[in-house]
């Protein structure tokens, strides 16, 4: 009854409202403003001005060190931004950094904020750094907003900006199109606003209405803009067509080098069915030209999960992520059956027969996404993708014939949202996937709600989130579910939280989501003290402490008890420290580790026993303002088993040549004396998995560098290698309890492992016009056959290794894009460029 008695407070608290935010008037202007960094148009004079602004970091509270003075006007095209900002321009920090890639760089910016629904919860992001170099972003409640992240930097807007450098400051002036941003059809229309400053020099952000650190949520602390009237918006209609083309080689074993031209065309559509919705359409993509993934050694019993790159899955999806049931890799992915092919000719089905072509990527035939938010803050996304069927090629050795063998079927992907804004950042949203396969093939249904309340003074908050998932498939399908709960303080400088997850043993969202393992029941008590007042010796500190006790769902049996703390602070010299412990203090199951069965969300599962351990570690950077900053991560863990520490090392250095040339470096090794682990064999008389004890090692070096010729043109590089070192010492039998016995009949060392992996891509871009852009990629990489090609006896070392793999075969790509973008009012001639 006492917590039915707090839900219905929430519940009902979340219809008031809260302190009286700062205000600025809109002024509609009949000329408008030449974009060229001045202020000095007839349409700035009569703008009432912002100013006052407090500073949130390093230290709250205080006015900001340099004043700032920022104007909005407006007319039926777009909003314009003005803003002075004084300075010392001797002072003024001026690196060029790539598009949406300001983070820990030598340069100052401007960064406005339009909550164009006054939900107090999504937004845009307009910000221009005092290079012209342009970053937008969307923000909306899953995403944290810490240390100048404040959303999705993915989403990529069309919009004008120019800065000029003045005796006592530099200016920036914005025009940000209606058609680059969404709002309610109105006559009188009132949004929240905000702008932010941000002072390298002095690593100063600072906001015109204050944003407390320990007050939850971001958006809720915006001011207002009032009396925006009879917006008339032109028809927002744009294409971007593109054409690409290049060549490909790839080194095989079996088939030699193969070669492939590659060529593609085809058009982005952007339409907006109104001033609050919009349908993008990408017909006949092409994905080429993105980052190639961190590729590892995947030894562990779970699905690596890649970050997304490419950009019509990146841009606008905001409301389709919310849930966080959309892993849009899912998407276009590598065929279900390529590795089967693959293995297949090497004495299995297709033994008989060679390879002429096995797709490792499905390609698309078309993908759309309609989204926007009525003037009720409902918030409306429907997204959809069909994917072409794959076929491998192979041809009979013996009588010279060609088959085609199914890959990946025709398959369609949806995404449904529905997500209701509600007073005091509370919202509830419900989510739905599906995806349908021709013929017989898997179908999958996956069904969320989330819903969040908070307090009208916005202290305290719950969240809950039920999910339901159906497989259909030949057997019959199988069905599961999820729930989360999260209850708790979520302002002040003191706040703790008490949540449990609960995963049925079934529970499957990944046809379109992705889940690591089912079947868990794990409740978590944590709270944290955040102090962002300077001392004698910090300028902010934060302490947490987390106990988490988890068990295996069906059947319920005792996995895991662990304890986590850490500390955090920024020195006055703006160095950082983190201090971080975790300790398993008992003896612990694995249910996952000993892949059986090897269906993840099969029952009963085979149990490993893990010993319980301690872990501890520091992390830390130095001022990012220096030309040289460093960042370090170390860390050790031991348990009783005997001859087993743990050691993790990373060391990364950017050194700023010019505010042009910028380079990185990074190099992190991992070594564990006494992992215990899945040998990945299996006794011959009754299948049981083998264990196996190995010392384990791997090194990643990573080497990123920048050089800018303008705001709107560079080059950048990224080469990383990763090595992978296996050595089994002893193998084991699994006792019914998760305790092992030692096997003798087999010698270990004949199952080792030596990995490499290792890419380099190198991009020139240019934006040659708002919105346009031509790229010339090149990749190359170690071929895939020879990852494991490297003699480990040979070649026991990282630098060994690292020599090696330049005398082992690479693969190589030569791309260039050509991207137009064209809009409906400029096709018609009704108004000028950019």
């Amino acid at each position: 009854m006492r917590f039915l008695s707090f839900l219905i407070l929430l519940l009902g608290s979340s219809l008031f409202g809260w302190t009286q935010p700062k205000t600025i008037q809109a002024i509609k202007s009949s000329q408008a403003p030449i974009i060229d960094g001045s202020l000095d148009d007839a349409a700035w004079q009569s703008a009432p001005i912002a100013t006052d602004f407090i500073t949130n970091t390093p230290i709250f509270g205080k006015p900001a060190s340099s004043k700032t003075i920022v104007k909005v006007i407006y007319d039926n095209n777009s909003i314009y931004i003005g803003a002075y900002l004084y300075d010392d321009p001797n002072e003024i920090r001026r690196q060029f950094t790539l598009r949406d890639d300001q983070s820990n760089a030598n340069v100052d910016y401007f960064s406005v904020f339009l909550d164009t629904y006054k939900d107090r919860q999504n937004a845009f992001q307009f910000q221009v750094s005092a290079r012209n170099v342009q970053t937008d972003t969307r923000v909306s409640p899953q995403y944290a907003t810490t240390y100048g992240s404040y959303g999705d930097v993915s989403w990529d807007a069309v919009w004008d900006s120019k800065v000029s450098m003045k005796a006592d400051g530099w200016v920036v002036e914005m025009r940000i199109p209606y058609f680059a941003i969404r709002f309610p059809k109105s006559r009188i229309q009132d949004w929240g606003i905000q702008f932010l400053r941000f002072s390298k020099r002095y690593n100063e952000a600072s906001f015109w209405n204050p944003v407390n650190p320990n007050q939850s949520g971001f958006a809720n602390q915006f001011g207002d803009l009032q009396g925006l009237d009879n917006i008339l918006p032109p028809p927002r209609l744009s294409f971007s067509p593109y054409v690409s083309g290049g060549y490909r080689e790839t080194p095989t074993i079996s088939n030699g080098r193969l070669t492939e031209r590659l060529s593609s065309g085809g058009m982005d559509v952007k339409y907006g069915i109104s001033e609050s919705f919009t349908l993008d359409a990408t017909l006949i993509p092409d994905f080429g030209q993105v980052i190639s993934d961190n590729v590892v050694n995947n030894i562990s019993p779970y699905e690596i999960q890649f970050r997304e790159n490419r950009p019509f899955f990146t841009e606008g999806t905001e409301l389709f992520n919310k849930a966080g049931m959309f892993y849009s890799r899912r998407v276009g992915s590598t065929p279900s059956r390529f590795e089967e092919i693959n293995e297949s000719v090497n004495g299995g089905a297709f033994s008989g027969y060679s390879i002429l072509k096995n797709p490792s990527v499905t390609k698309l035939y078309n993908a759309l996404k309609f989204s926007g938010r009525t003037k009720n803050n409902l918030g409306i996304g429907i997204f959809n993708a069909v994917t072409q069927p794959v076929y491998a090629k192979l041809r009979n050795n013996t009588s010279g014939k060609d088959t085609s063998v199914l890959t990946e079927p025709l398959t369609n992907y949806n995404v449904i949202v529905f997500d209701q804004a509600l007073k005091n950042r509370s919202y509830i949203t419900f989510t739905n996937t599906n995806v349908i396969r021709n013929g017989n093939q898997r179908d999958a249904n996956v069904t969320g709600v989330d819903m969040a309340f908070y307090d009208k003074n916005n202290k305290f908050g719950i969240t809950l989130s039920p999910r339901y998932s159906k497989v259909f498939d030949e057997n019959g399908g199988y069905d599961g579910f999820k729930n989360y709960i999260e209850i708790g303080k979520v302002s002040g400088k003191f706040q703790y939280s008490l949540s449990n997850n609960i995963e049925s043993a079934q529970y499957d969202p990944n046809d379109l989501g992705f889940l690591y393992a089912p079947n868990e029941n794990a409740t978590t008590l944590k709270g944290s003290y955040n102090i962002f007042e300077a001392n004698k010796y910090f300028l902010n500190q934060s302490y947490s402490l987390s106990i988490e006790q988890s068990y295996l769902y069906k059947p319920f049996e005792y996995q895991k008890t662990s304890v986590v703390a850490s500390a955090f602070v920024v020195f006055k010299n703006f160095w950082d420290l983190t201090l971080s412990t975790e300790v398993q203090p008992f003896w612990f199951n694995d249910f996952f580790e000993l892949q059986t069965p090897s269906d993840i969300r099969a029952t009963p599962r085979v149990k490993l026993k893990k010993a319980r351990n301690y872990f501890i570690g520091a992390t830390g950077s130095s001022d990012s303002r220096k030309r040289l900053y460093v960042s370090w991560d170390l860390g050790f863990a031991e348990s009783p088993n005997p001859n087993d520490p743990f050691y993790s090392a990373m060391l990364e250095t950017r050194f700023r040549f010019s505010d042009r040339f910028t380079v990185s470096a990074s190099f992190q090794k991992r070594e564990d004396h006494g992992q215990f682990g899945y040998s990945f064999l299996r006794d011959p008389f009754n299948s049981a998995p083998i264990l196996a004890r190995r010392k384990y090692l791997d090194a990643t070096a990573l080497v990123t560098g920048t050089y800018s010729f303008t705001s709107r043109m560079n080059l950048s590089f990224r080469a990383r290698h990763f090595w992978n070192r296996i050595k089994n010492t002893n193998f084991y039998n699994v006792k019914p309890d998760g305790y092992w016995t030692e096997r003798f009949d087999y010698n270990p060392s004949d199952y080792n492992y030596n990995y490499n992996a290792f890419n380099l891509d190198v991009f020139y871009t240019w934006d040659f016009r708002l919105g346009s852009r031509l790229i010339v990629g090149w990749k190359n990489w170690l071929a895939r056959d020879y990852e494991f090609f490297i003699n480990e006896n040979q070649f026991p070392g990282y630098t060994q290794n690292a020599g090696e793999i330049w005398n082992t075969p690479h693969g190589n790509e030569i791309t260039v894009r050509f991207i137009y973008f064209l809009d409906s009012q400029r096709l018609l001639g009704k108004k000028k460029p950019f």
